[in-house]
């Protein structure tokens, strides 16, 4: 009896321990951007496209793959803002080389000018080949990976003469998840800090925040107080008004020594961990055997126990019936324990299945939940793209898809297939939007009336759509997202019997068709 409350005991605490561990899980989000595999001595020049959240930044890239030196690489940035505007953490922005299989070069910090939007210049070399190039804000310019908020990323290629290169497959690579950024130790930079205060000293304290955040002041305390010494001096000596360079220089000390401590406190924390993990692994194997111990003593005191009945039947035959009375019952008691173990097992098999019921149900849950909140975001930013849309026709929602309807006035005449001089900066700015929403399939329709031969009426809307096409791919939408089609004048809309029927059956459609 003892041995089946034990039992019972120890199926229990594991069931509880099942229904009531907690799940923990982080999801890091790829993200994706062109590689571009740069021919050998050939100059190529790249646009660089600003993301949603500052899509005003503006950049180009001028690159040349040479045998000797690797591959030499010169980027203009413009209109960049201020790095503590987008949270604690960020002082600088870093050009950053990424590779198809996840080969991550930092290119080095790109420095401000000046104290609000600025323009800057980097020219640097990489060992890469084929690669990336992403520019993200950072907390200072030695950081390993780049962060998740990217400024800037290339654009497709293009060489001197203006021909379009073939880039790779669309890479993907995950940013730094860290938690540094939303740390309440973060520190943050003030715009009087930012105007006043040299870049490589809010760098500096960055570091070393990053280096404290890893655990430095426990696990390298000596290498963290040389880091903090430097920035001191670097401080000083910016105080004092010193050279600028020898500031800088001071500065940038602090933060390789900061990467230093931060570096040597994250291995000595994971050798700490190692060894307390073997220290509870070595535990558990010593309770083991412990317990295998005690299982063995137990035994053989029931060995023990039972020599010593034989011994006493056989020398007790007076008491042989007592003795027949008492195996009768202990069979009975064998046979309750067995009901019982057997009971227990269903209770735990029971529960085992109502716990893979309650996560299958919770797993289904959460799939409607998520798929319930993308419908509602893929709705809202439908209708932001509609809104967005109307300022260059009108626009309305179809069973096909959003249909923007272009104007006559886009092109330089009723049967030409030129734009205006005014659809040009109209084209540029519906280009970026559209390069922008990758959610969706772009159809480019264009319809006329019926004055003119079929072949002519068919030539003019074909050329019509491709132009439009075209013109879209030159501003950074993926050729294969685009479809061009001219239908002539075989789908009017009214009949062409009037001026007024026949300009409204004259008409260039823009038919944007979920992926989804």
């Amino acid at each position: 009896m003892k041995n089946l409350h034990l039992l019972k005991s120890v199926l229990l605490s594991a069931l509880f321990l099942l229904l009531n561990f907690p799940v923990f899980s982080q999801t890091d989000v790829a993200r994706k951007t062109t590689a571009v595999t740069y021919p050998l001595d050939q100059v190529v020049l790249t646009q660089f496209r600003g993301t949603t959240r500052f899509p005003r930044m503006k950049g180009e890239g001028r690159i040349q793959r040479t045998s000797k030196n690797g591959t030499e690489v010169e980027v203009s940035v413009s209109k960049m803002p201020r790095p503590f505007e987008l949270g604690s953490g960020y002082a600088t922005y870093v050009l950053w080389a990424i590779s198809p299989d996840g080969q991550v070069d930092n290119l080095g910090e790109i420095k401000r000018r000046g104290t609000f939007e600025f323009d800057s210049k980097i020219s640097v070399t990489t060992p890469l080949q084929t690669f990336a190039l992403i520019i993200t804000a950072e907390p200072h310019f030695l950081v390993r990976r780049p962060s998740r908020v990217v400024m800037l990323e290339n654009l497709n290629p293009y060489s001197q003469s203006g021909r379009t290169l073939a880039t790779t497959t669309t890479i993907e690579y995950f940013g730094n998840s860290s938690d540094y950024f939303s740390d309440a130790r973060t520190p943050e930079i003030a715009e009087l800090d930012y105007s006043k205060t040299p870049s490589t000293i809010l760098q500096a304290k960055q570091a070393i925040a990053l280096a404290k955040f890893a655990g430095a002041q426990r696990d390298a305390a000596t290498e963290l107080q040389q880091a903090e010494l430097l920035l001191q001096n670097a401080e000083n000596g910016y105080k004092a008004d010193r050279p600028e360079e020898t500031v800088d220089i001071a500065a940038r000390q602090a933060i390789s020594a900061a990467v230093k401590a931060e570096t040597i406190a994250a291995s000595r924390k994971e050798a700490r961990q190692q060894r307390n993990e073997k220290t509870r692994q070595d535990a558990e194997i010593r309770e083991s055997e412990n317990k295998v111990s005690d299982v063995q003593n137990e035994m053989a005191q029931l060995r023990s126990e039972l020599a010593r009945e034989i011994r006493n039947r056989e020398l007790a035959e007076r008491d042989a019936q007592n003795y027949s009375n008492q195996v009768k019952e202990l069979r009975n008691e064998i046979g309750k324990l067995r009901e019982e173990i057997g009971q227990t097992k269903t209770d735990a098999e029971n529960a085992k299945v109502q716990l893979a019921r309650y996560e299958g149900e919770k797993q289904a849950d959460e799939r409607r939940r998520e798929e319930a909140e993308k419908a509602s975001r893929r709705q809202a930013a439908q209708s932001v793209l509609m809104q967005s849309l109307k300022r260059f026709g009108t626009v309305e929602k179809t069973e096909r898809g959003i249909v923007l309807n272009l104007p006559e006035n886009y092109w330089s005449a009723i049967r030409a297939v030129n734009f205006a001089p005014t659809a040009e900066t109209k084209l540029t700015s519906l280009g970026e939007v559209l390069a922008n929403n990758t959610d969706y399939k772009i159809v480019v329709e264009a319809h006329t009336d019926n004055k003119g031969t079929p072949q002519e009426l068919e030539t003019l809307t074909q050329t019509r759509a491709q132009s439009v096409a075209d013109k879209l791919v030159s501003l950074g939408v993926a050729q294969e997202r685009i479809e061009a089609k001219g239908y002539g004048a075989a789908l009017p809309i009214m009949p062409n019997t009037t001026n007024l029927n026949r300009a409204k059956n004259r008409r260039v459609q823009v038919i944007l068709v979920s992926n989804n």
